[in-house]
């Protein structure tokens, strides 16, 4: 079934300089957050940058001060041990005190290693279990859609080692079968999980075919490229009768030479000396 894609008003877009100054500058802090707790994920953080950086400062519908304001759109982490780099988005863009970020991992810290439904504010669902968070994308999408309400969006961001998980090909089905066009899932594929490669451990190529083949309409872009990441979020925007996936091709570690494309960086924090290496990469 073809998607019926609508002619949308072009929107304001942000300067790309900026917006890849600003990625290096998140991806600092996120190496910093990891270090200073001692633990967490590096290489999944690193590597969806860009896609946070084209909602975040472009495309969502959402207001720093109001985090509950029931006309925003939806973003769901649903791989969420990469939660550094969202919390990292959500402190710069005002949803609380960036001093906090140093709290990360802490006993009673709001910024715990896995998110938690609004802690801190911003966080729209818990997550730590894979392959969960399209159904609760699912479920709101489907809400709206009842509702009548053309306007909100719901955004889901997948890892590639995740959907490998049966519920998420269960939720698919189910999106294409009740054509949530308010629904966007986007996949990080990075082509590294914990153990090795996403291909040896257990292969899903060919991504977007199988998608299609849901019934979703597909988009495939190389997600460090904050054009096409603009370009594919202004796509799925307008889009009828389908919900949209955005196959984001991505480097586990971007941005750091000793991380990228390692597996073992997956859940590593860096010590001082490789922080310090790192954030000399990335000044």
């Amino acid at each position: 079934m073809e998607a019926n894609v609508a002619v949308a008003p072009a929107s304001p877009r942000p300067d790309l300089a900026e917006l890849s100054a600003l990625a290096k500058s998140l991806r600092r802090e996120i190496l910093v957050m990891l270090s200073q707790a001692g633990s967490g994920h590096p290489g999944a953080s690193l590597s969806m940058v860009e896609m946070l950086i084209g909602l975040y400062w472009y495309k969502l519908r959402h207001d720093p001060k109001r985090p509950d304001w029931a006309q925003r759109d939806l973003f769901l982490l649903s791989k969420g041990h990469g939660c550094p780099a969202l919390y990292a988005v959500l402190a710069r863009r005002g949803y609380f005190d960036r001093a906090l970020l140093a709290t990360l991992r802490k006993l009673g810290s709001p910024l715990q290693g896995h998110p938690q439904q609004w802690s801190p504010p911003g966080v729209e669902i818990a997550a730590g279990s894979l392959g969960q968070g399209l159904s609760l994308a699912n479920g709101w999408a489907l809400a709206l859609k009842m509702d009548g309400d053309a306007q909100r969006r719901v955004y889901c961001l997948l890892g590639d080692g995740e959907i490998q998980e049966g519920q998420v090909w269960e939720a698919a089905m189910a999106a294409g079968h009740y054509h949530l066009d308010h629904l966007c899932a986007i996949i990080d594929a990075n082509s590294l999980q914990q153990n090795g490669p996403v291909q040896q451990i257990m292969g899903i190529e060919p991504l977007a075919a199988k998608w299609s083949a849901f019934n979703w309409h597909t988009i495939e872009i190389d997600g460090h490229n904050q054009e096409q990441v603009l370009n594919a979020l202004d796509e799925a925007a307008t889009v009828q009768g389908q919900p949209t996936v955005i196959v984001s091709r991505t480097v586990k570690g971007k941005g750091v030479s000793f991380m990228e494309n390692r597996a073992e960086w997956h859940g590593v924090a860096p010590k001082p000396d490789e922080l310090e290496r790192a954030l000399k990469e990335l000044a």
